[in-house]
């Protein structure tokens, strides 16, 4: 068993020290970096500020507004000539002039464009209000008769289920789970298959099989390769959880963050699932599959070639999953989600739509593992075979000479 260990553990660290790791793990944090770096030197550079400025001589007036409208308020400015000046630098939408008698209260906005209707109503809705608390306080009325006048219509809503942001949740979970998945098996199953076919055939094979046997090396490679495969995962699920805090913190992403909180929340709970077991678990049936492919070549100059066949396979069962996206009654979806390398797919598929239940999602889960275990039994047991055999062949001719020599050894 502690060979099994030391096996493992020398392919995790020789995998974590590469610059291919590196990489593979920075990639997505340094592209969303750029995009956000990208964004905010956008929106300090291009355009015009969304920002206005509030001019008033009644400082009451001016800090009545701001208090109710303070995100969209410049508060540095203070005089027209500076909002004439920063308008015409187009770091300021407009501004505001804010005037008062005894009688009136009246507002001018100034803008080089036709003005928002969303700011409009909200200064709209500041001078009612305002005109009318001057109006009560000219009337000179009693408590009660302002108290009755300050009395506000009610306004209650009943959400129905959002359908639309529901629906939208789906597609936008369906397409990060297939394409998170495809992208790590075309990864695992290219580095698998090249780290064993590099092996193939050579001296130091027959050195470490006399020391160990060929499951206990073949399953050590497996495990170690699922340690780097975990180490990433974990990696993304801290780093992304980061993100998330960062973004709805940070000034260029919080109120895209507000905005669509229910959609990305829907998201994140389809994708912090079963769904990742099964991403996991297809990584590691796709990976056994791969160290096959990589000890099936013929010698260590053919390992560029070994994952060919497994990620052919991989693209087939990702393609296989687009005329089905918006068909998941279909009996194909039904079957191909018990069926091993499919299942990684087409389960998770079904999930995202509420459409498996707890009992299908166990017999998949189930049948999955099995196969596993299965074809990690017998390739293990074949593994030494096929790594000593450098002969030329077709696949079968490769594979029941393997079988032969294994009967012939056993006898």
């Amino acid at each position: 068993m502690n060979k099994l260990w030391v096996v493992t553990f020398e392919t995790f660290l020789r995998q974590v020290k590469s610059w291919s790791f590196l990489t593979l793990i920075l990639g997505p944090f340094i592209l969303v970096a750029f995009t956000i770096g990208a964004g905010y030197l956008g929106a300090q550079s291009g355009g015009t500020s969304d920002k206005i400025a509030v001019i008033s001589d009644q400082s009451q007036l001016r800090d009545s507004f701001i208090k109710s409208n303070h995100d969209n308020v410049l508060q540095k400015v203070t005089d027209k000539k500076t909002a004439q000046k920063k308008m015409n630098q187009n770091s300021l939408a407009g501004y505001l002039l804010l005037k008062s008698d005894d009688q009136k209260i009246t507002g001018k906005y100034y803008v080089t464009d036709s003005l928002d209707s969303a700011d409009k109503n909200k200064i709209n809705s500041f001078l009612t209000q305002a005109q009318q608390q001057l109006n009560v306080k000219n009337a000179q009325l009693s408590p009660n008769q302002a108290q009755s006048l300050a009395q506000q219509p009610v306004f209650k809503q009943s959400v129905q289920k959002k359908t639309g942001t529901a629906n939208l949740a789906k597609t936008i979970s369906f397409w990060i789970i297939i394409i998170m998945a495809y992208m790590i098996l075309l990864t695992y199953s290219s580095i698998t298959a090249q780290e064993i076919a590099s092996e193939k055939g050579t001296k130091i094979m027959e050195i470490i099989f006399s020391s160990t046997t060929a499951i206990k090396y073949f399953l050590g490679k497996i495990f170690g390769v699922l340690l780097v495969i975990l180490l990433q995962i974990v990696i993304y699920l801290f780093g992304g959880w980061g993100l998330y805090l960062y973004a709805q913190r940070a000034s260029l992403t919080k109120g895209f963050m507000h905005q669509y909180q229910d959609l990305i929340t829907s998201v994140l709970k389809n994708l912090l699932s079963v769904n990742l077991l099964y991403l996991l678990l297809g990584v590691v049936i796709f990976t056994i599959l791969a160290a096959f492919a990589g000890a099936i070549v013929s010698k260590a100059e053919d390992a560029s070639k070994a994952a060919q066949p497994v990620i052919t396979f991989n693209l087939l069962a990702f393609f296989a999953t687009f005329p089905f996206q918006n068909n998941l009654d279909s009996v194909v979806v039904k079957i191909l989600s018990y069926v091993p390398f499919f299942s990684t797919y087409f389960m998770p598929m079904r999930i995202v739509n509420s459409d498996a239940s707890g009992i299908e999602i166990g017999i998949s889960l189930v049948i999955l593992i099995a196969s596993i275990v299965l074809l990690a039994t017998y390739i293990g047991k074949i593994y030494q075979g096929l790594m000593l055999q450098t002969d030329e062949g077709s696949f079968w001719k490769k594979l029941k000479r393997v079988k032969q020599d294994r009967l012939d050894t056993e006898d």
